[in-house]
């Protein structure tokens, strides 16, 4: 069916091959709209910090519903842009995945832009408020054994994920499928784990969001990290899920590469937070 034909059927769809010129790759509208729930996140993060404080800017359940609204809509793309990519792909064709694996390369750079911002408003702030750290940094309880043990778990997965893939290399899919599963539910534990954290320091700590510039700094930086490991997460559940329907060879497995990509990323990021945020305001 010719695309003026599709048009005047009111067949149209996106994403739709006809209708990208050809040599440009395929037009899809589910990054822009990963892209719109993103953003709209750090919205909601933002009416969070307006609706705190003795005179609030704006209600509470604005910047709430603004989060679930916009993390709705952004599982929704991630699941449209995933399948379009990858599962559709996998069936319909033989591509090498190259230019996939070069995207994954353009993103991660982009969050290195997004991460060394925050580092970068980290040291300033620690130059003109280091001498005003809560108590819980000063004595250096912040630094607990839970840290240590969400640090050793991150590790782990990483290396699981490689021996996973080595795995598959080797078309050993019941080890493949066993370390791909392992990986996920250690990147969940270690969210439990961030979350158990945030909740000692709020509930029986008093350390907030609003706890001087050291709070906004560390929980911007921990809690940006945190949604990077959920969307990593993401990606592993929808990877195992393909793994147990058998839709990844030794020749075919782009996904799982790039999905190692960016969870090895997240990982050594979180080496740096720890660095910086626990070890280096305790020692600093």
């Amino acid at each position: 069916m010719s695309h003026a034909d599709e048009s005047d059927e009111g067949g149209h769809h996106l994403p739709a091959v006809e209708d990208w010129p050809r040599g440009f790759g395929e037009a899809s509208w589910w990054p822009f709209v990963t892209a719109l729930g993103a953003a709209g996140i750090y919205l909601g993060a933002a009416l969070y910090v307006l609706s705190t404080g003795e005179s609030p800017l704006v209600p509470m359940t604005y910047a709430l519903g603004t989060a679930v609204a916009s993390i709705g809509l952004f599982l929704v793309g991630l699941y449209g842009w995933t399948y379009h990519a990858f599962i559709e792909a996998y069936w319909t064709s033989e591509s090498t995945g190259v230019g996939l694996k070069m995207g994954m390369l353009a993103f991660l750079g982009s969050e290195i832009a997004t991460f060394g911002a925050g580092f970068i408003y980290y040291f300033f702030i620690r130059a003109d408020a280091w001498n005003n750290l809560p108590h819980l940094v000063k004595d250096g309880s912040i630094f607990g054994s839970l840290v240590i043990i969400n640090t050793v778990l991150l590790i782990i997965s990483s290396v699981t994920l490689h021996y996973a893939h080595v795995a598959l290399r080797k078309n050993n899919r019941r080890r493949f499928v066993g370390l791909l599963g392992l990986t996920l539910l250690l990147g969940i534990i270690f969210l439990g784990g961030q979350a158990y954290e945030y909740y000692e320091f709020i509930v029986h700590e008093g350390f907030t969001l609003t706890e001087g510039a050291y709070g906004s700094a560390f929980y911007g930086l921990t809690g940006l990290h945190g949604l990077h490991v959920s969307l990593g997460a993401v990606l592993l559940g929808i990877v195992f899920v393909r793994s147990l329907f058998g839709q990844y060879t030794p020749e075919k497995h782009t996904s799982v590469t790039t999905v190692s990509m960016y969870w090895h990323f997240v990982d050594v990021v979180w080496i740096f937070l720890v660095v910086v945020l626990y070890v280096g305001a305790i020692i600093g």
